[in-house]
């Protein structure tokens, strides 16, 4: 160890604190710290914090003069395009994934802590009648859009799932696939990653000791991404898999559909090489992010950094003009990729500040929580590249069909394990209602499909759950269910020799 040599880089970056117990420490922690501390860039860590601190102040101002609408012809609409054209595209999509050109990533490093669980966020079940996690209900959605694609090509296809974990997610999130089995996807098909890490720091720039021999350490923010992809072996392994298109979502979203043939279809129909799924914003003041022009680049701006009057401005036939609501699920080809990938266009992606409260070891190595923040953890967001895009595609879906978060413990009023579980259920009721199906009382009265017309409180809530590898969509159940009639609960799902089961009318207790 070249403890004076680090002393000294150290000290040349106003950091020397870091070192302030090295005499206290044992062997094996000396070495703990010392690994730790190497292989960090400090003129670089006070660049990124000088720079994050100043961009912040610059967010105070408000963008409203610098804002520009979405062209007309980047964006589409599920809504707003007829059959024909869903169907084109989602066999556009399809084709693509039938020829191995289609990876998923999935932003995984979220722990379920304001779940009030100590895992990671995949590993949660929401209380649907299978008890199926947010990771099981991916693979099999991922497993039943490869059977889709073989259907159409006639040729075998694999989607590759690439993972980013944390630090705090990787390990348990290892175990977990691997005793499931991978919930039927094959090992090599499934690729954890991790992203890395950067210092806490305090408001004086000063890097934060989380005990007497370990630097306070947080996630660098979904953005971190593009540097993980190359740090790790991720983007090479792509490459030699031919993969040419990438889909990337959050794990929270529990109606998130992987490799969405109709979305991958819509981005390549554009000859888009970046592309988001955006839902309309429900009200002008709702707290996401919106997708629009920032001085002639594409940008996703945050809500506090418009006014109330840009919010509430509409266009000529009533819709706001600042509509588009991010919700993390983004296209990319593998050449933009690889482009944002890139050090040299990696590097200009700025970082964001989270002030938070950080625990730390004061002067005379007490562990100090704090109860305001007292500093500040800094990271990138994954839509911080689409000002890198040539060519761009907006595709607005329903957000009852495809967007509901899981964030807060039950009773939060929204993001809950009980509206993620509502809006699933209330999804594959809408998907059998539509194949023909109905659904009945105990006595074959059939129960109304308006909430508001049911007269018995017990079907405010129609239970009623289709696994993901009966039907991606809807699709194949009009021959299932067309014409009969169901007692919720009802599930449908595939036994593990792949016939289908349908269960109904039984309430767990």
């Amino acid at each position: 160890m070249d403890i004076d040599g680090l002393r000294s880089r150290l000290d040349s970056a106003g950091q020397g604190h870091l070192l302030a117990f090295w005499d206290t420490l044992t062997d094996s922690e000396k070495q703990s710290l010392y690994k730790e501390l190497d292989h960090m860039n400090f003129a670089e860590i006070n660049q990124f914090f000088e720079t994050a601190m100043q961009l912040s102040k610059n967010a105070a101002d408000k963008v409203d003069d610098l804002l520009e609408p979405l062209p007309a012809e980047v964006c589409g609409s599920v809504s707003r395009t007829d059959a024909e054209t869903l169907e084109k595209y989602n066999s556009i999509g399809l084709q693509a994934i039938g020829s191995n050109s289609v990876a998923v990533l999935l932003l995984a490093g979220g722990q379920g802590t304001r779940l009030g669980v100590n895992y990671p966020k995949g590993m949660y079940n929401v209380g649907l009648p299978s008890g199926k996690t947010l990771y099981q209900l991916q693979a099999e959605r991922i497993l039943k859009v490869q059977q889709n694609a073989k259907e159409l090509t006639n040729k075998d296809c694999e989607v590759p799932w690439y993972i980013m974990t944390s630090e705090h997610t990787k390990e348990p999130t290892q175990e977990f696939f691997a005793s499931h089995d991978y919930f039927g996807l094959k090992k090599n098909n499934v690729t954890l990653f991790e992203q890395n890490l950067l210092p806490c720091i305090g408001f004086d720039g000063k890097i934060y000791l989380a005990n007497q021999h370990k630097v306070a350490l947080a996630p660098d923010g979904n953005g971190g991404l593009y540097k993980a992809l190359t740090s790790s072996t991720v983007l090479a392994d792509m490459e030699s898999r031919g993969i040419k298109y990438v889909h990337v979502y959050c794990v929270d979203n529990i109606l998130a559909k992987m490799a969405d043939p109709v979305f991958i279809g819509f981005c390549l129909n554009k000859g888009a090489n970046c592309g988001v799924k955006a839902v309309e914003k429900s009200i002008p003041t709702e707290p996401v992010g919106v997708v629009c022009k920032v001085e002639g680049r594409y940008e996703v701006v945050e809500y506090s950094e418009i006014t109330l009057k840009t919010a509430e401005k509409r266009n000529s036939d009533g819709r706001l003009t600042f509509n588009a609501g991010n919700i993390c699920n983004h296209f990319f080809t593998m050449d933009f990729l690889k482009t944002v990938t890139d050090p040299s266009t990696e590097s200009k992606l700025q970082h964001h500040i989270a002030k938070k409260k950080i625990p730390y070891v004061n002067s005379a190595g007490e562990i100090i929580k704090p109860t305001e923040p007292n500093g500040i953890k800094m990271e990138k967001f994954v839509f911080d590249v689409l000002r890198f895009a040539t060519s761009f595609a907006v595709w607005e879906v329903l957000r009852e069909d495809e967007f509901s978060p899981l964030k807060n413990a039950d009773g939060a009023a929204k993001d809950t394990p009980t509206t993620c579980r509502q809006d699933l259920c209330s999804l594959h009721r809408r998907m059998m209602l539509q194949a023909g199906a109905k659904f009945v009382h105990k006595d074959g009265s059939e129960i109304p499909h308006i909430p508001s017309q049911r007269t018995c409180e017990e079907f405010n809530e129609i239970v009623c759950e289709v696994s993901p590898l009966v039907s991606y969509s809807g699709e194949g159940l009009n021959s299932i269910v067309s014409g009969q009639s169901f007692q919720p609960p009802v599930t449908l799902e595939l036994d593990k020799d792949g016939k289908l089961q349908v269960s109904q009318g039984i309430n767990k207790s």
